[in-house]
């Protein structure tokens, strides 16, 4: 199938496994997420305390650092963890060019990408500094399928078939 090519293809790039940098939440929609020591994940809810988490296909979204990096350096400027809305800042996976339906592991939790992008909300601080947003092209979305507790340094895994 195109996903088992997809994911092969990452495997061949070194792209397999990756680190999660920061778990971030916020405790009302509408404001900046903020980074946390640790952070639950609920099957089929997302991020504990999470304004954002609930009974819908965007219960989780992820980021990778290297995107946020590359936005960084273009405009000048420091964004911190959570800044675009992002739950879990990764480093070392192309999160972007994963297909939908594929499976991350992380401890015992095990999520499932369900989105690849979404508009923008108008008007965030960082969209009015530079007049772009990367989580239209770079964030990614996702269901728990299975929960448990991540926190910064643990190993992320793209699960094969």
């Amino acid at each position: 199938t195109q996903r088992r090519r997809q994911i092969g293809n990452l495997r061949q790039k070194g792209m397999i496994m990756g680190k999660i940098l920061a778990v971030c939440i916020s405790e009302k929609k509408g404001t900046l997420k903020k980074a946390v020591p640790s952070g639950t994940m609920i099957k089929d809810f997302g991020l504990e305390n999470d304004a954002h988490a609930g009974k819908w296909h965007r219960q989780i979204s992820l980021l990778a650092v290297e995107a946020v990096q590359r936005f960084s350096a273009k405009y000048k400027i420091d964004v911190p963890a959570g800044a675009f809305g992002e739950n879990l800042l990764v480093e070392g996976i192309d999160l972007k060019n994963l297909p939908i339906g594929t499976k991350l592991k992380c401890n015992d939790i095990i999520l499932e990408i369900t989105q690849i992008g979404k508009k923008c909300h108008l008007g965030c601080n960082i969209q009015k500094q530079t007049g772009e947003c990367i989580m239209p092209n770079e964030g990614v979305f996702a269901v728990v399928l299975n929960g448990g507790t991540v926190k910064p340094n643990d190993t992320i895994t793209i699960e094969g078939d």
